[in-house]
């Protein structure tokens, strides 16, 4: 950071190492070892990769200061990357709002299938896969709506708060109301690990389900908000420079 030509904001550190810390503990102690006998802790657990770690960690910027913080060496290394127009092509393809919309909502469907789902908590390598695709995606996810610098997102703040909704809220609505409203385990692996703890295995997946669908749509319609609230800034300094001219 002190290598950052420009004054670098706290709360963008703040943020990032937030973000670290949210990541951190939900891979890790308690919540990662109750999120292997209760289905509604690892529901805690993929929400707090999807939609708090990764906005966190976007909303601290961490391209510029990680690439600072490399050795000469390596960054000279990486550099012809960095300006590589098939690489950028990439990037842009992945971050796309289509792209990076169906990668995460259609990631979060997949793994939620009874039979992918169970055998992802039993092998801790496809268990491993499944956290990895759910925090790339997410983080895709959340780069077209955070400009996560020197990167711009694509959409207008109108676009940006559409998107939220449709791909972010609806389908955390439509996911988290199936769990809720379901009358019969989906899961087999928590329909006999949740009684040891005396918790109805139903109610424990009944619970994941709202945790997933009133939190989740918090954020989602939380992160609309301060959407609308940038659109009606930007657009306040488009008129007042208009006026300038004027």
């Amino acid at each position: 950071m002190r290598r950052v030509r420009r004054p670098w904001p706290a709360w963008r550190s703040a943020a990032f190492y937030a973000g670290l810390f949210v990541m951190l503990a939900a891979l890790s102690g308690p919540v990662d070892h109750l999120a292997f006998e209760l289905f509604s802790v690892h529901m805690i657990q993929h929400m707090l990769l999807t939609v708090v770690a990764a906005p966190l960690l976007l909303l601290g910027a961490p391209v510029r200061p990680l690439l600072l913080g490399l050795p000469a060496a390596v960054r000279r290394a990486i550099r012809p990357l960095a300006r590589s127009g098939a690489l950028r092509g990439a990037a842009h393809a992945l971050r796309s709002p289509l792209v990076a919309g169906i990668l995460y909502v259609g990631g979060i469907y997949y793994w939620h299938f009874p039979r992918l789902y169970d055998a992802a908590v039993e092998d801790p390598l496809l268990h491993s896969v499944e956290h990895g695709w759910f925090i790339a995606s997410a983080l895709l996810f959340w780069s077209v709506v955070i400009d996560p610098l020197p990167f711009r997102s694509a959409l207008a703040y109108p676009w940006r708060i559409l998107f939220l909704l449709l791909a972010g809220a609806a389908q955390n609505t439509i996911l988290g109301g199936l769990l809720s409203f379901s009358t019969r385990v989906l899961y087999p692996h928590y329909g006999t690990s949740a009684l040891t703890y005396g918790i109805d295995p139903l109610t424990d997946q009944k619970t994941g389900g709202a945790l997933m669908w009133v939190p989740g749509d918090l954020v989602f319609l939380g992160a609309a908000s301060a959407c609308f609230f940038l659109f009606l800034r930007e657009e306040e300094r488009t008129q007042e420079r208009t006026e300038r001219r004027a």
